[in-house]
């Protein structure tokens, strides 16, 4: 142990974090000085009063505690084993906490139950170090979980987990509490941040790779209800832990270091700038060579099942599983590395593992540790590093892969032979598909599939219009797959598909997510009939609605996702192979209007099992928007607004009965939930309800009646505009007569045309103003685009009172013919819609298609090449343009 004057220079020479802290903390500061670390710890968590609010609280108690344990460790006071099992204590606290603060924040009056927050990796290991990430899973329990009484449960979840994490993350003066890395989660860039019990038990018995069942070797519940926690572990327990050796899982881990050692190349040579935790011969090789003797020993032996590093390589020792020499030098390594990466962090809280580059920053740290300089602190490393790495080579000792390594220079030449210009994408690419890192293809029969494959791929794949786009997004999607077998199989054994497929990798990156997603879309495509319009809406609901036998309400809400998925799919490869995107938005608008009412009817069904229903009362909805006319998108929400029809006073018949405006908007919620919610199956389509009575503020459903006198009594211009495009979609034709009763009449009404026009021009003018194109080919927003040709279409319906068809077209089509509008106006309609539904599907995060891709749009919009597209649309903007102004023109000063 070193004496507090020692200690207290080091810091302040070496470490103007902790230097800082001295003086922040001096409550801390005086318990250090005389030799009371303990007494520094208790400090430390009482610098702070509950009255500063929970995450205001927790960063300044991190920052004490920081100081504290920091300064135990350089005095020497503390080892390793308590300095990370403080550091880690304090996370649970600070999680239990922040959960807490967020329940209580949302349900001040519920019992809070229901949440647990798993803690993963070092900090599940109690190992956490100074300046570390804490990567928990949320899962939470519908069952139990507090909720509002018109929230769904998976929000209430969503939500909970999101403000936990905010007070945790949040930065100011006092700094922050923790990272928090929710990306360890199943399939995190689909799923929800936190996930119902069941079913992530349900994943991980059936679905998860050998990585997780790693993951889980160190997990355990840390905050939130510890006995839920429990229960998950307990169940999935047997994936973790498998009786017979599992060379798939062993295999998964030493790929991931051989990635680690390929990805962090520069940080591999053992000299500044190594990296002490992913370098080889680092803490990741000594923590992996314990876990993957734990994967194959420990489903036999319980005793070796520990998640702590130190404590599983003693056990692996005592069980001689591993040589006693070989655990000893391990564990004075970790013990060495860890140490050294604490002081790296200790510098400027920063969290980082590698060793610094220039001269003066090693030896800062050097001398942090108390070394007197880097030369020192290299040579205490190195023996470690390079015994650590030789000793990590036996599990995965170096193989050439002779079917490249040997054959390189060949395969090179073959590929520019196919066409490649750059053969060496392609190269780089067959190299990672061969090597067995990625998951789809690491079984035996997976890469003979690929190898069958290939030959035709790269020959397709050379033809494209962008072959290192199309290759990019191949590599991503087979990166997603679980498995490749089948999917390999399907292109090998039908080269057509493969020409298909590599025109959708190489024009829409919408379509190759989905496959990466589900490549059993492509089966879809190989039936001539999936290039076939989607047939009515009442065949096409009842083929979307049909339940397999023995399946339920959760299971039909999965069923009509992939379905859904199926035919939106088809409809964007029937754009890709040159179809008629006016046609196929046409189709996109019968499967949502299909999906809308096999989902409805099939919750409505379910709702009426508990609560019964209300003599006289129906659901009705009413479609507005893109969804009203008909024609969408691939990527259209839908504008939504639920009414009911009979006594708003009646009350449901069932077992537990409700009064009929509560019935129908808890109704309601239900079937926004069952179009929104994310299932194992993915997403479906976001709902947008704020076109209804009164806005957001308004009640999700309200009566007919309600709505009539909304309409007549209180609604805004704006809102008698978007009527213009209403048209219902659910309801029985009594309900749907009723509706269309109040919207002729609300449409049809006398009003002062003046006053409607220039309320019309001042409220395009603000949609200029706030929401101004992105560039010329802002299809929409443009001057001259189509919100500008909406609003002459709407003015002009009730002008005349004639043409209110909610399908833009064909009312601009009676207006014309008509002779209120010119008729040059229907082909500048149809060409701005068709680029709209094309490029939607092609160039989703962008207002231009790739250069590759624009004789495509060229075509889908009826233009012989790019330049044609570009005469056709400013000439159809001009024509919109100048309508637009004159009708405009005498609102205009007034607006």
């Amino acid at each position: 142990m070193t004496d507090w004057l020692e200690t207290e220079k080091r810091i302040r020479d070496h470490s103007p974090f902790l230097a800082r802290a001295l003086d922040r903390y001096p409550t801390v500061t005086q318990h250090l000085a005389a030799g009371d670390h303990d007494g520094a710890l208790a400090a430390a968590h009482a610098v702070a009063s509950p009255d500063e609010g929970v995450a205001r609280s927790l960063r300044r108690r991190r920052g004490a505690i920081a100081l504290a344990v920091a300064a135990a460790d350089l005095a020497g006071a503390w080892d390793m084993d308590r300095v990370t099992r403080t550091l880690s204590d304090f996370a649970d606290q600070a999680l239990g906490e922040a959960l807490a603060a967020a329940m209580q924040e949302r349900y001040p009056d519920a019992d809070h139950r229901g949440f647990v927050v798993l803690a993963l990796g070092k900090h599940g290991s109690r190992e956490l170090n100074y300046s570390s990430d804490i990567d928990p899973i949320l899962l939470y329990d519908p069952a139990t979980l507090p909720h509002g009484e018109r929230e769904d449960v998976a929000d209430a979840a969503v939500r909970i987990g999101r403000r936990m994490s905010e007070l945790l993350t949040h930065r100011d003066g006092d700094g922050y509490v923790f990272r928090v890395d929710l990306r360890l989660r199943p399939s995190p860039e689909a799923t929800p941040i936190a996930l119902p019990v069941e079913a992530a038990i349900g994943y991980y018995e059936s679905t998860a790779m050998g990585w997780e069942q790693a993951a889980f070797i160190r997990a355990r519940p840390a905050a939130g209800d510890l006995a839920l926690g429990d229960y998950f572990l307990r169940q999935i327990r047997p994936f973790v832990w498998r009786r017979s050796l599992d060379f798939g899982a062993i295999d998964a881990i030493v790929d991931i270091s051989r990635r680690i050692r390929d990805h962090y190349a520069q940080g591999q040579a053992f000299g500044p700038g190594y990296d002490l935790k992913r370098g080889r011969g680092g803490i990741r090789e000594v923590e992996f060579f314990a876990q993957v003797h734990q994967l194959i020993h420990g489903g036999r032996n319980a005793a070796l099942r520990s998640g702590n590093t130190r404590e599983a390589l003693r056990a692996l020792a005592q069980a001689n599983v591993i040589e006693p020499d070989v655990a000893a030098r391990l564990d004075a390594a970790y013990i060495l590395f860890r140490i050294i990466e604490h002081r790296l962090q200790m510098v400027e809280d920063r969290q980082t593992h590698e060793l610094p580059k220039t001269p003066a920053s090693l030896d800062n740290v050097a001398r942090l540790h108390g070394l007197p300089d880097a030369g020192a602190l290299l040579d205490l490393l190195r023996p470690h590093v390079e015994w650590v790495g030789r000793n990590y080579d036996r599990l995965s000792p170096d193989r050439e892969d002779a079917s490249l390594s040997h054959d390189e220079d060949r395969l090179r030449q073959q590929l520019t032979d196919l066409g490649f210009a750059d053969p060496e994408t392609p190269l780089a690419r067959i190299a990672r598909w061969r090597g067995g890192t990625i998951r789809a293809l690491r079984s035996g029969p997976s890469r003979e599939a690929l190898e069958a494959l290939l030959p035709g791929l790269m020959r397709t794949l050379a033809k494209a219009p962008d072959p290192s786009r199309a290759l990019n997004r191949l590599d991503d999607m087979i990166g997603r797959l679980p498995s490749a077998i089948n999917f390999f199989k399907l292109l090998a054994a039908r080269p057509a598909l493969v020409e298909l497929l590599t025109e959708l990798l190489s024009h829409a990156p919408t379509l190759a997510d989905a496959l990466g997603r589900r490549a059993e879309l492509i089966d879809g495509l190989i039936d001539a009939s999936a290039f076939d319009p989607p047939p009515p809406v009442p065949q096409l609901a009842r083929q979307l609605g049909a339940l397999e036998p023995g399946e339920d309400y959760q299971a039909l809400l999965d069923r009509v996702r992939q379905r859904v998925g199926d035919r939106r799919f088809a409809l964007g490869a029937q754009i890709i192979r040159g179809g008629d995107p006016l046609e196929a938005g046409r189709g996109y608008g019968r499967v949502a209007e299909a999906a809308i009412k096999a989902l409805a009817s099939a919750t409505v069904m379910e709702f009426e099992g508990a609560h019964g229903r209300v003599p006289g009362g129906e659901m009705l909805i009413l479609a507005l928007g893109r969804m009203g006319g008909g024609v969408l998108t691939h990527a259209s929400d839908l504008d939504l607004v639920y009414l009911f029809t009979g006594d708003f006073a009646t009350e449901s018949d069932g077992a537990k009965p409700l009064g009929a405006t509560q019935y129908f908007n808890r109704l309601a919620q239900r079937i926004t939930n069952a179009l929104s919610v994310h299932t194992a199956s993915g997403p479906l389509y976001e709902v947008d309800t704020r076109l209804r009575p009164s806005g957001a503020q308004g009640l999700l459903a309200v009566s007919i009646d309600s709505f009539a006198r909304y309409q007549r009594e209180e609604a805004w211009t704006w809102e008698h505009l978007a009527l213009t495009r209403a048209r219902p979609v659910f309801g029985s034709a009594q309900a749907r007569a009723a509706i269309d009763a109040v919207l002729a009449q609300t449409l049809q009404r006398p009003r002062d045309f003046d006053d409607l026009a220039r309320q019309a021009v001042k409220m395009r003018g603000d949609i200029a103003k706030h929401k101004p194109p992105a560039s010329d080919l802002d299809v929409k927003l443009v001057p001259g685009g189509l919100v500008d040709l909406e609003f002459l279409i709407h003015i002009n319906q009730f002008h005349y009172r004639i043409g209110f068809d909610p399908d833009l077209g064909q009312a601009l089509a009676a207006l014309v013919a008509a002779g209120h509008l010119p008729s040059g106006l229907i082909a500048a309609h149809d060409l701005v819609t068709r680029y709209l539904v094309v490029s939607r599907l092609v160039s989703p995060r962008s207002t231009e298609p790739p250069e590759a891709t624009r004789a495509l749009v060229a075509r889908a919009c009826g233009a012989e090449d790019w330049d044609g597209l570009l005469a056709s649309y400013a000439k159809a903007r001009q024509c919109v343009g100048e309508a637009w102004a004159a009708l405009a023109a005498p609102y205009q000063e007034e607006s």
